[in-house]
């Protein structure tokens, strides 16, 4: 076993092809399938299963991968310590509903990680992708919610890739707004209260359902709907229409604006925000570290 099939192994999971893994590595796709298959008989697993349609990690691959990363990142280190050259860029992607905690913890983990060297990913995306990404390797973590609307469809999906979920903590619903909306002076809002004002949510693209809406409520029946994708224009509308959405109350006015202001809303209801992860995946050492950070921040919430 090399570091180079270590290496090989980890970028074919996250490629979910021989064929674009080898064209990322630089190398023929006969000599990939090679070492992977020599790889896979030193250790005596299958890492991957394979179909014409891709390769798809196995459960005892998920495992080796775990590790394979670990080691990877502790050469990296070692090269950049004793020979005071780069060990290589060092990859990381989590996935995530559009929470601020999750960007401030991917702060923090760079911050922490501190080298000049890396190549990380912070995908702020639609639920189904959330759990796609996860599913396939391509993220280690994924950010999301359940609550009793939800739950048992999305838990049925995770269980088919393999998935479990972990809970950070649990918020009660509130609404973000425009400080200079009239609701922004109430200490909490009703859902009559918000009828005459524009609903903001994130569209789930071809997946669209309700079980993958990231507001809960989702089903309510409103006369102005505004569905948008990123964070930034949700904000720039709530603030020019006066519009809101239905969130945790999770807010950060160093990455939101000072603007934005979370209002109790009095329906019945909770959202339990966690992360999601292979079954029985060692963490990286960069999961790690954001994990803990995440954890951190779910203590403040």
């Amino acid at each position: 076993m090399t570091l180079q099939q270590l290496k090989y192994a980890v970028v074919t999971a996250e490629k979910g092809t021989v064929s674009e893994a080898a064209a990322s590595l630089y190398i023929a796709q006969p000599s990939l399938t090679k070492a992977l298959k020599e790889l896979e008989k030193e250790m005596g697993i299958s890492i991957f299963n394979r179909t014409n349609k891709g390769v798809f990690v196995s459960k005892e691959g998920e495992v080796f991968l775990g590790y394979a990363r670990q080691v990877l990142e502790q050469a990296a280190l070692i090269t950049e310590k004793y020979t005071h050259q780069s060990g290589g860029k060092q990859e990381f992607c989590v996935s995530t509903q559009h929470y601020s905690f999750a960007v401030n913890a991917f702060v923090d983990l760079i911050q922490v990680y501190g080298s000049d060297n890396y190549d990380f990913s912070l995908r702020e995306t639609q639920t189904y992708e959330i759990i796609d990404d996860v599913a396939r390797l391509k993220s280690e973590i994924g950010i999301l919610y359940l609550n009793e609307f939800n739950e048992t469809v999305l838990r049925k999906i995770l269980k088919s890739n393999d998935l479990q979920f972990t809970e950070l903590f649990e918020a009660k619903p509130h609404i973000f707004i425009s400080d200079k909306n009239p609701l922004a002076q109430k200490a909490e809002v009703t859902m009559a209260d918000l009828q005459p004002y524009p609903y903001l949510s994130f569209e789930q693209g071809e997946h669209n359902s309700f079980y993958y809406s990231e507001e809960i409520f989702s089903t309510e029946i409103r006369s102005k709907n505004i569905r948008v994708r990123d964070r930034a224009t949700l904000f720039n509308l709530l603030i020019g229409l006066n519009g809101y959405t239905i969130c945790s109350g999770v807010i950060d006015e160093e990455l939101n604006g000072e603007n934005i202001v979370a209002i109790p809303l009095t329906e019945n209801g909770s959202m339990h925000i966690g992360y999601i992860t292979k079954k029985h995946a060692v963490p990286s050492r960069l999961g790690s570290i954001y994990l803990d950070a995440l954890k951190r921040y779910a203590k403040n919430s």
